[in-house]
């Protein structure tokens, strides 16, 4: 069953969309909304132990993006960012009345999706947010420094030009194997967690991955030419392309005038988010993988958690208010390898 007991789905029609949302109905008086976000290659049913989890006066949701999970598959337009995602999620907030009349939710993003809330909190208020293995405010690869400098006007080596192709046609197929590294089991095993953990719900979690729509318009999108390293640049369409730092930009969230309290959880073991990991062109380049690298001074590799954590001193400069808490040997997805913790965490957070 994908569907774990204590969780109803249903489909939401929105103006933009026919979207999927999970949820966990609050079995006492409710004094809160949460809102779950998945992260790429993934979908909402990644949350379901955690929603289950939560205190009885949570009332949980967790919604499906676009070409994700069970909601409709719509094409991605990379040029706004991550707008398309996080004005569908806005969508259904204000469909289903969450939090009330003045849609007073708390928000939980989860890598890509942790990119997604925070477009959201740029765009709409929020009670509070809920970072886990977030994807930078500058965007995933092409830039250097803690201030999020663009490497090239193209965005060189970033977006969906870098997607593993045998992985791609393996999402395509179907595939629930472990024969090869670029299936999406081996990549749940190798990346998703840290080395060594184990969960009886891995069928589930791989059957979430194969819910990815793929092509030009979803994932990973196109790609373009580029005359700098490594050859191609970030296109216009398609998830990837979402987070190329000219098209994806949360520092702003600095200069908002209401700022909501931000929790940032991250595990020391992530294979994904990193200041150097092997989702980086620009890492593989430095690490003689992809060959021809014009060096550090030219294609650094992105330091996505140095840029996040300075964002968000930047954000407690300005008046707001953040915790990290980082889990050490935790890989990408703190909330299934250390539940309890997480969740501890979350709903300190929340009170």
């Amino acid at each position: 069953m994908t569907i774990f007991e204590g969780i109803t789905a249903e489909a939401v029609q929105t103006p933009r969309l026919r979207a999927n949302v999970l949820r966990r109905p609050a079995t006492s008086a409710t004094r809160r909304t949460v809102v779950f976000v998945h992260g790429n290659v993934s979908s909402s049913l990644f949350w379901q132990p955690l929603m289950l989890a939560l205190p009885a006066d949570v009332d949980a949701y967790a919604i499906d993006l676009r070409g994700f999970g069970d909601s409709e598959t719509l094409p991605v337009d990379a040029t706004r960012g991550l707008r398309d995602f996080s004005d569908d999620v806005r969508g259904v907030i204000e469909e289903l009345r969450l939090g009330g009349w003045d849609l007073d939710v708390d928000l939980v993003g989860w890598s890509m999706g942790a990119g997604v809330v925070l477009q959201y909190a740029l765009d709409h208020p929020v009670r509070t947010l809920t970072l886990q293995a977030p994807v930078s405010p500058y965007g995933f690869g092409g830039t250097r420094g803690t201030d999020g400098e663009r490497l090239t006007s193209d965005d060189a080596g970033v977006g969906a030009g870098g997607a593993n192709p045998d992985f791609v046609a393996r999402l395509e197929a179907g595939d629930t194997s472990d024969e090869a590294p670029t299936s999406p089991r081996s990549v749940y095993r190798s990346s998703y967690v840290a080395a060594g953990f184990e969960t009886e719900h891995e069928d589930v979690w791989v059957t979430s991955m194969l819910t990815t729509r793929t092509g030009p318009d979803n994932y990973p999108g196109d790609s373009v030419v580029s005359e700098n390293w490594p050859g191609f640049a970030a296109g216009t369409r398609g998830v990837l392309n979402t987070m190329a730092p000219k098209y994806f930009d949360a520092s702003g969230i600095v200069d908002l005038e209401t700022k909501p309290p931000i929790l940032w959880v991250h595990g020391s073991a992530d294979a994904i988010v990193g200041d150097a990991t092997f989702f980086d062109i620009n890492q593989l380049g430095a690490a003689g993988v992809i060959p021809g690298w014009p060096g550090a001074d030219v294609a650094p590799p992105s330091p996505m958690v140095a840029q996040t954590r300075a964002v968000l001193e930047a954000y407690a400069a300005a008046g707001g208010t953040y915790r990290e808490v980082l889990l050490e040997g935790a890989g990408h997805s703190p909330h299934l390898e250390r539940q309890a913790e997480f969740l501890a965490a979350l709903t300190e957070h929340l009170a």
